[in-house]
């Protein structure tokens, strides 16, 4: 049976028996945009692809809408997107798939797009009547001698994770399993472990990228560096179709994992306390704050900590004692690195080979349909009620903000395509419906917290609703971003809705 994401989401740690299922940060919160508004899909193919001929020159299998896997070659992780019709999903088994993919939509004038998860909220990687590149055969994970990994752009967190541990190594990144490597990464990435060891895009050494021309090339600190720079949180499908990664690890950690619920009625006091607490916390330790909107709205803080049980139970305390509040429930246990990351993947009661997508995987993960936006809140909110005041009365909604303290926030805002260093977190607002009223409401909820944070967003939950997108998205970066899909993609090859080549 299929794990319902959803349902873990808002009801995980409502006593020791659901921990074993996981603290769970959410399955969306890990991946990229929201669902789409009218027009959203990319533009109208301007020409024709000789699909018998691209068919031949891949290793991989093209699935065209007359052939049987179709159906299933298409489908992303949203039910939402079920509708769109691509020309063609090619399972690319190699980079010279990729290119003769590349150039064959390039030739023909018609969208393509790079799939490695599927998770974009925005449905980006399925665009209609474009070519969709799947990545997903191109999945592996390679640990060096000298602890760097290589590790495919098809692969999802729960095969990084365990592909990284096999080697005693640990990478930092998102919490859902079946997100892709490269989305995630693209966009920036943030995770449990962020505060000690950064962002996933922090520890991005090279990537092999298939660029608009068809050319295969190195981005790293000594080829194609302006490249690299846009890699690290200049959103996906960009720049290039990326065909690999290299990052560097760190020894595998020690670590602990935490939940304390709050009783309804305590939102207000519970951030105003998490928000200055984790404004200075260590970089070892590591939280979310959820809020479920209702009447009155109910919170829990979720965490990570590098280190034992016990010293994070000391801070925890002092956590918990600045909210003035009884939690109505706190539980801790302790974890090696892969158990940690299964179970914030709601996958602790399930093998590596179950984690894993059961709509082409064979595992027990399911698709799920929901509504999002974002904003990143820069510094804590002055008022924190203001916050509590906008999910007060709402039913279905969540709100999650994730840490970017520690480590991520002694790299300059320039350093990387990644502007938000030295924010507060990251706030991801989530409804588990795509009805239009599930649309209103985060659109609102995202409206109201915008007078709040001011122009803020993180790309990696894109929402083509958002104005004002690119600078929300990329801060005083937007220029030297622009100028880097001038350079490697002239033609707009890779255009889409909110793509770089339109900031």
């Amino acid at each position: 049976m299929a794990i319902d994401r959803r349902n873990l989401l808002r009801a995980a740690g409502l006593g020791v028996g659901l921990a074993a299922l996981g603290a769970v940060t959410g399955c969306a919160p890990t991946g990229t945009g929201a669902v789409p508004t009218t027009g959203a899909t990319t533009e109208a193919p301007a020409g024709q692809v000789d699909w018998v001929a691209l068919r031949q020159r891949m290793a991989g299998t093209l699935n065209l809408p007359s052939d049987s896997g179709y159906g299933t070659a298409k489908l992303a992780y949203n039910p939402v997107f079920d509708t769109r019709q691509p020309a063609a999903v090619a399972q690319c088994a190699n980079a010279s798939d990729v290119q003769a993919c590349v150039s064959a939509a390039a030739s023909a004038r018609i969208p393509v797009a790079a799939r490695s998860g599927g998770h974009s909220y925005a449905g980006y990687s399925t665009p209609d009547n474009g070519l969709v590149v799947d990545l997903g055969a191109m999945s592996g994970v390679e640990v060096k001698s000298d602890g760097t990994a290589v590790i495919g752009a098809g692969t999802r967190l729960m095969d990084v994770y365990s592909g990284v541990a096999k080697a005693g190594r640990c990478l930092p990144a998102g919490s859902c399993p079946t997100v892709g490597i490269s989305g995630l990464t693209l966009g920036g990435g943030v995770g449990v472990l962020a505060g000690k060891y950064g962002l996933t895009c922090d520890n991005l050494v090279s990537a092999q990228v298939v660029t608009a021309d068809g050319t295969l090339r190195t981005a790293s600190a000594t080829s194609e560096p302006e490249l690299l720079w846009a890699l690290r949180g200049g959103g996906g499908g960009n720049f290039g179709i990326v065909t690999s990664f290299t990052f560097r690890t760190v020894a595998a950690p020690q670590l602990a994992v935490f939940q304390v619920r709050f009783p309804a009625g305590s939102v207000t006091e519970v951030l105003g306390a998490w928000q200055s607490f984790t404004a200075s916390a260590p970089d070892e330790f590591w939280s979310t704050l959820g809020i479920s909107a209702g009447s009155p709205p109910t919170c829990r803080i979720n965490g990570c900590y590098v280190g034992s049980e016990n010293d994070m139970n000391a801070m925890l305390d002092k956590l918990v004692a600045a909210t003035g509040t009884k939690p109505s429930n706190r539980y801790s246990l302790s974890k090696d690195y892969l158990s940690a990351m299964m179970y914030f993947g709601g996958c602790a009661n399930y093998s590596v080979e179950q984690c894993r997508p059961n709509w082409n995987g064979g595992g027990v993960l399911g698709r799920e349909s929901f509504t999002a936006s974002s904003r990143v809140l820069t510094k804590p909110l002055a008022d924190p009620s203001r916050l509590t005041a906008l999910v007060t009365g709402r039913e279905g909604m969540d709100i999650l903000l994730d840490s970017l303290s520690g480590a991520p926030a002694r790299i300059g805002a320039k350093d990387t395509a990644f502007a938000y260093r030295g924010a507060l977190a990251t706030a991801q607002i989530y409804v588990g419906a795509t009805t239009p009223d599930a649309r209103d409401a985060v659109n609102d909820v995202r409206d109201g917290l915008g007078s709040l944070t001011g122009n803020t967003a993180f790309v990696n939950y894109i929402d083509p609703g958002l104005s004002n997108w690119a600078s929300a998205y990329y801060g005083d970066n937007v220029s030297r971003l622009r100028a880097v899909a001038q350079r490697y993609d002239p033609t707009c090859v890779f255009s889409f809705g909110q793509s770089a080549s339109k900031v």
